[in-house]
This record gives C-alpha cells, sequence and structure tokens, in this order.
C-alpha cells in the first residue's frame, strides 16, 4: 500500500515536472540578438544571403555560419522504449528529449528529437539519410533489434556524419571499460576468461563485439536468449547477429552454461541470475547484471552466495553503475569538435581505454564530494568512473577527438589540444555541473534529519513531496498538525504527517520544556524573562528549529518562507551563533544561467563590510562554492578596475584581495575589477595580461550589500528565468540557511540538497 502511493506520488510529481512551467523539458533559444532593424537585416534578409553564398562556395562553412557542427539529432520510431517496449513514436517523445537534456547539460551539444512513424527499416532509413543538411550527427535511439543493426549499417553507409546507436555501443563501451578493470583486480587474462551472456538484443550483442575486439575470444562465449543456449544447429530464432554466437555445444539452459564460467553479462530479465548459478561459477566471478530497473541478481544476494564476487549493475544506488552517460554525451563532443565523418571502432576503443584509465586515477576531491562516505578507490567496488565526474568531458572528449584525428575521419583537426581541454574544462564550471553533484552526495547522506520552521507554508508542503521522493532526507516540520493537514488536502497531496515526516506541533511537543529552559538560560541576561521564553517557544517556528538544531534533535535547519530575513538571521545569530573563528556571517547566491554557473556575495546580510570582513567572506563564500563539485575562480568587484580609481571603497576591495592571497595562496582570485573583466579573459588581459585569474570568474565578490543584491536580482530575473540557489548563509556554527520570502518550492528542494551534505560533512 505504502508502495502504492510513493509511485501515485511520483507519478503525479512526473507530470507536473513534465508541464509546468511550460510544457516539455526543451525549447529553442536564439544564440544572437534580434533587437532592432540592422540585427533582422544581417540574421534575415538580406544580410543571410551572404551567409548561404559562403556555403554554396565551401560546404564546410556550415561550420562557421550555422549551428550544425554542434546539433544532434537523437532519433527513434518507439520500438524498444527504455523499460517500455513498443509504446510508438509519441510516446517516446519524453524520453527523447531527455535524451537531448542530458546532451545540453553533460556536453553543451544542442539538441533536435526526431520522433518518426515508421517501422519499414529502409523508409526509416531513407527519410533519417535525408536528414543529413540538417544535423551535425545523429543519436539512434530506442529502435529495436534486430532492425536497429541493419538501421545503424546503412545509415554509416550513406552518410558522413556521426551516427551512433547509444542502445548498442553506449552499454558496449561503459561494459568494456569495466570488464579491462574487473580483469585487472582479478589477474584474469581476458583471452582465456570464459562468458556467458544472458540476452541476445542490440546491446548484448554490441557489448560481445567489442568484447572480443578487446581480446575476449568468441569461442569462450556461450549466448543465451529467451529460447536457451545459442548452440549451432539450432533453428528457432536465429537471426545472423546472434549467428555468430552460435557454439558447437551441450549446454541447453543457462544454469549448464554457467558452471565454470568467469563472466556472466546480463541484458536480460531480473532474477534470471539465480543464487545456485551464481554458485557454479568459477573463483573471484564477475557478474554484469544490467537489467534495468531490477537485474539479473541483486548484488546483496550474490555477494551472500559468492563474498568473492565483482558485480556491475544499471543502477545508481550500487556501485559500478554501468551508465551510458558515463560515453554518449563526451563521444559526440570530441567527434563534432573535429568535425569527424563518423564514429568508428578506434573512436570507440579510445573511449574505452579512456574511462578504464581514468577509473584507476585518484578521484579529484569535487567527486569526493558528490559521493560521501563512498571509498572511490579502484578496485571491486570501483571499475568505473562515477556519472558526475567532472574529468569525464576533459579526458573522453579528447581522446574521441585524437581517435578521429589519427584514423583520418576529422576533417577540422584540433591544432592545440592542451587549449582544447583548457575549453572543456571552462564548460564544466559554467555548465551547472554544481547541483547535480549536490543532489547525488545528499541522495547519499539522507540519514541527516533536517528541520523546517514554515511546515504550513503550502511551498514547504509542495517541496516535502519532492524531498522524500529524492530520498533527501526525511523533513521535520513545524507546524500545527491540523494546518498541515487540511493544506496537504487542499494541494492534493498523499503524504502522510507523521508517516512520510515528522510534525512539531509547538502546542504540544513533548520537547517543550526542554528547550525554553534552555533558550531562557542562552538568553536571560539579554532581556529574555521565564514567561519571554515560553511564549517564544509556542509561536516562533524559527526559535524552535534553532534550539531542536541546538539540543541536538536536528542536523540542520531552513527558516524564512515567511518574514523579513534580517528577523530570522538575529535569531540564528542568538542561539546557533557563528563558526569558531568567524567574525562575521555572510549570504552568498547561486544564479543560474544559460552557460555559465555565477556565485554572487554578500547579497543579504553585510551593508557596508570593512576590508578584513570582505575576505572573510571571501574565504567562506570559496569554500561553500567548492562543495558544488566547482573549482572558485573569484572576481573582487569595483567600479574601478585593476587601480583606475582611488576611493575607498576601491581600496577597500584591493586591500581583501591582498588579505585573501595572504591567507590562501592556492586561491584562483584578482581585484579590484569592473564585472565586464571578471567574465572575459581577453578584456582582463589588457589591463593584466599576467592576471592570476584564468577564464571567467564564477565567484563575485561585492564591495557591498546594495551592489550584491542589485545585482543578484537584475541576473535572476534577466538571464535566469528567476532561478537561483540561495540565500545560502555562510559561517554560522551550524548548518541552517534563511529562503528570502520568494523562494520558489524548486528553491526549497535546491537548498534542502545543500543542507543534508552541510549536515553529513560535519
Amino acid at each position: 500500500m505504502e508502495n502504492d502511493l510513493r509511485q501515485a506520488d511520483l507519478r503525479e510529481a512526473a507530470l507536473e515536472y513534465h508541464r509546468e512551467p511550460t510544457p516539455g523539458k526543451i525549447a529553442v533559444q536564439p544564440t544572437k540578438g534580434l533587437n532592432n532593424q540592422l540585427d533582422l537585416a544581417l540574421a534575415y534578409s538580406p544580410g543571410v544571403a551572404f551567409a548561404c553564398h559562403a556555403i554554396v562556395d565551401d560546404p564546410g562553412s556550415a561550420s562557421l555560419y550555422t549551428s550544425r557542427a554542434n546539433l544532434v539529432g537523437v532519433i527513434t520510431n518507439g520500438t524498444a522504449v527504455l523499460g517500455l517496449g513498443n509504446i510508438g513514436p509519441l510516446a517516446a517523445k519524453p524520453v527523447m528529449e531527455g535524451k537531448g537534456c542530458l546532451f545540453k547539460k553533460f556536453a553543451g551539444i544542442d539538441v533536435f528529437d526526431i520522433e518518426l512513424a515508421e517501422r519499414d527499416p529502409d523508409r526509416l532509413i531513407d527519410m533519417i539519410a535525408a536528414m543529413e543538411p540538417t544535423l551535425g550527427g545523429i543519436n539512434l535511439e530506442d529502435i529495436k533489434a534486430p532492425e536497429c543493426f541493419y538501421i545503424e549499417a546503412k545509415l554509416k553507409e550513406r552518410m558522413s556524419i556521426p551516427v551512433f546507436h547509444d542502445d548498442q555501443h553506449g552499454t558496449a563501451i561503459i561494459s568494456s571499460a569495466a570488464i579491462l578493470n574487473a580483469l585487472k583486480v582479478t589477474g584474469k587474462k581476458i583471452a582465456e576468461v570464459s562468458v556467458v551472456c544472458s540476452g541476445a538484443g542490440a546491446a548484448a550483442i554490441s557489448c560481445l563485439n567489442l568484447w572480443c575486439d578487446l581480446g575476449v575470444r568468441r569461442e569462450n562465449i556461450l549466448v543465451c536468449d529467451s529460447k536457451g543456449v545459442i548452440y549451432a544447429g539450432r533453428d528457432a530464432d536465429m537471426e545472423p547477429n546472434k549467428a555468430r554466437y552460435a557454439r558447437d555445444t551441450e549446454c541447453r539452459t543457462l544454469g549448464e552454461a554457467l558452471e565454470g564460467a568467469d563472466v556472466f553479462l546480463g541484458l536480460s530479465a531480473a532474477g534470471i541470475l539465480e543464487p545456485e548459478m551464481l554458485a557454479n561459477m568459477a573463483k573471484d566471478p564477475i557478474v554484469f547484471a544490467l537489467a534495468n530497473p531490477t537485474p539479473e541478481i541483486m548484488p546483496e544476494l550474490a555477494r551472500k552466495v559468492r563474498p568473492d564476487v565483482i558485480i556491475a549493475t544499471g543502477r545508481s544506488d550500487y556501485p559500478n553503475q554501468v551508465n551510458n552517460v558515463l560515453c554518449f554525451p563526451f563521444i559526440f563532443r570530441g567527434a563534432l569538435d573535429v568535425g569527424a565523418t563518423g564514429i568508428n571502432e578506434q573512436m570507440k576503443m579510445a573511449c574505452v581505454k579512456a574511462l578504464a584509465a581514468m577509473a584507476q586515477e585518484e578521484v579529484s576531491d569535487e567527486v569526493a564530494m558528490a559521493y560521501p562516505g563512498q571509498e572511490l578507490v579502484f578496485g571491486r567496488d570501483y571499475l568505473i568512473p562515477k556519472p558526475f565526474d567532472p574529468g569525464l568531458i576533459t579526458i573522453i572528449a579528447p581522446a574521441v577527438a585524437l581517435a578521429a584525428m589519427n584514423s583520418g575521419v576529422a576533417t577540422r583537426p584540433i591544432a592545440d589540444m592542451e587549449a582544447y581541454r583548457e575549453k572543456l574544462r571552462e564548460f564544466v564550471y559554467q555548465s551547472g555541473v554544481g547541483m547535480r553533484a549536490v543532489f547525488s552526495a545528499a541522495k547519499r547522506s539522507s540519514e541527516t534529519r533536517i528541520v523546517y520552521c514554515d511546515g504550513e507554508d503550502e511551498r514547504m508542503l509542495r517541496a516535502a513531496q519532492t524531498i522524500i521522493n529524492e530520498g533527501l532526507t526525511r523533513p521535520i516540520l513545524i507546524g500545527r498538525p491540523e494546518v498541515i493537514a487540511t493544506r496537504l488536502k487542499r494541494i492534493s497531496s498523499k503524504l502522510r504527517p507523521g508517516t512520510d515526516f515528522e510534525v512539531v506541533d509547538p502546542a504540544s511537543d513533548e520537547r517543550y520544556k526542554e528547550c525554553w529552559t534552555a533558550y531562557h538560560q542562552l538568553r536571560k541576561r539579554h532581556g529574555v524573562t521565564v514567561d519571554i521564553a515560553k511564549t517564544r517557544l509556542r509561536t516562533n517556528n524559527t526559535i524552535i528549529g534553532a534550539m531542536l538544531l541546538s539540543l541536538g534533535y536536528a542536523d540542520g535547519m531552513i527558516c524564512g518562507l515567511s518574514g523579513r530575513f534580517a528577523h530570522h538571521l538575529r535569531q540564528i545569530d542568538e542561539i546557533i551563533g557563528k563558526e569558531p573563528g568567524r567574525t562575521t556571517m555572510a549570504a552568498m547566491t547561486h544564479v543560474l544561467l544559460p552557460g555559465r554557473a555565477l556565485f554572487l556575495c554578500d547579497t543579504h546580510v553585510n551593508e557596508d563590510p570593512d576590508a578584513e570582513q570582505l575576505a572573510e567572506i571571501t574565504l567562506m563564500a570559496a569554500e561553500a562554492v567548492s562543495r558544488f563539485a566547482i573549482h572558485p575562480k573569484i572576481a573582487m568587484l569595483s567600479h574601478s578596475n585593476f587601480g583606475s580609481s582611488l576611493t575607498a571603497g576601491a581600496r577597500k576591495v584591493a586591500r581583501a584581495v591582498e588579505i585573501v592571497r595572504a591567507k590562501a595562496p592556492d586561491l584562483e582570485i584578482d581585484g579590484e575589477m569592473h564585472g565586464e573583466s571578471a567574465l572575459s579573459q581577453s578584456i582582463r588581459e589588457r589591463s593584466d595580461p599576467q592576471s592570476p585569474l584564468t577564464g571567467e570568474a564564477n565567484l563575485l565578490v561585492m564591495p557591498n550589500l546594495d551592489a550584491a543584491n542589485i545585482s543578484y536580482n537584475l541576473l535572476k530575473m534577466t538571464g535566469g528565468d528567476g532561478m537561483s540557489v540561495g540565500p545560502i548563509l555562510l559561517g554560522a556554527a551550524r548548518p541552517v540557511h534563511v529562503l528570502a520570502a520568494t523562494s520558489t518550492v524548486r528553491r526549497v528542494v535546491d537548498m534542502s540538497a545543500l543542507i543534508v551534505v552541510e549536515a553529513a560533512s560535519e
């Protein structure tokens, strides 16, 4: 019953996500201004004719004058969608839009999702091939086997742009990197291992093909499909791609095939690998149980039967997740950047080896932050990198690009590979990777207890549903139970107070006496009498939450959906206090902008900080930015640009820079400077070619509250569609944040993920 309710809540949340504020997940965004008659004349008639003539003279110049070189078509006919089967092209569209979002977020690649109502393979091939002038690459998706093999092969013959069927090659590439490292861990030789595969669809056959290219011997492979072992002479359901793996064997069942086998590859059905089958495998069995969402055998059961097993699944809640997002965005990134005419075996193999090598390296601090509590050291539980590793694009894309150049399929070779890697590193810091890393870390720290002071607010109640569905925490809501129940009913929520989340009723909570007594003891020399303490612990939710946090009943606190920021902050300062060694608190806000992620401070607290305070704020902000798995690049902003003004305000900022450099010489920081200098290296270099700040700054420290708050609100509304994360309170002794009264449900959820990570780090 409980699971049914959770599924119903998840369904409604998913439908609302796809429906609001605009239906669907993608849109077309112009990259040029269309603000006046001249812009119109350049964009369309008559100026556009010059671009057309240039492409007639040199078709390759389309990469200079159009978006084609960064545009991939994600194409399906809906015949094999995820675990949903043959649901048709229209119902497949949400999946294809989602794939487009992954391309954009992970690799900066634009996508047209194209759903074609065509089942005939040859007609489908004609339709896709005719789109070559529009697209820089083709990602075939969710097309059933065996037609997918034929369609991809024919398109590769006819088209001179990359064509990649991710269902086949994505899983093959990731599993290949994993098998290389699993064999390295066990000391087994690739040419000697025996492999049993359950499943003979597109992904399974492609995995086996690539494994053979790595060195697995075909005669050492046994394949099983729904009719049993594929053996020499079998007539039933034997299309050519299966037939190449037919063996002269007496085995007829999966159990028989697995006796003494070294490796199990599963791309079939849940639970098909039975414990006794695993028990009969060779020493140190390698099990890739990749059926989704439920694998062929669950890892805990596999380890119970065989403690020496090395296991990978397709799930994010277990180690060794074989996830296609580890490769497809970055293969296309490298292929597009060199104008590759295809994705060949050399490029796929370069990706395999790059992934395998990455897992053997020490993980970065950003990756460790995103996966707290996990020992990310090469070995049985860490065979392949994690999806939120920011190094994926900077390692895989160059490896693929170099392979394309070396194999002769690159039409626009990259001359300076290190400059290319630096460009990709800049993308990582501008792409909003931060919140993905924060959510990933939060889901692994969900045992933390977060108290929400505005438990009766409808935004909080809607956010609670998402927080629970995301597995971030089990919320503690402060509020009157009858009011919460009424408002849950009004918003048609199926959440159950006391079951899905804890309720702290100010009128009857059993901790009331403990809380008011402790509060009185804390504030009795500041005019707080016993009666005042009792009243406040009945009526002031921020004080109630702060006392619960102070007394250890919660690990973090969020307040501020009603009332003034300064009022909440004063109460937090009085009860929670400042972090040891800090002299001030401050607020930083993360503004989510197209193509860049900016952090601004101090947006809410200090009216006119002096140089020492400004330096302290900067150091606290840099530490907070690192929690987003983002390397802080700090610009100290002013009306003065590198000494162009000698006003007191300019000198204050310059002095703050000196203090920060003395205390943290490794930080990438410069100032005082204009905003345009902060966001443009070329402009900055006109003033100081030796500036230690490289690329675009992502942490902008303002000289005073007015500048920070005005800049934040203007950027949020004009460039960020009203989207921001924060205010992020800096300098408090415990994890606590004060939201703005205008905060949305999305912001409550984002801040919940962040505070869970902060609380877990304590």
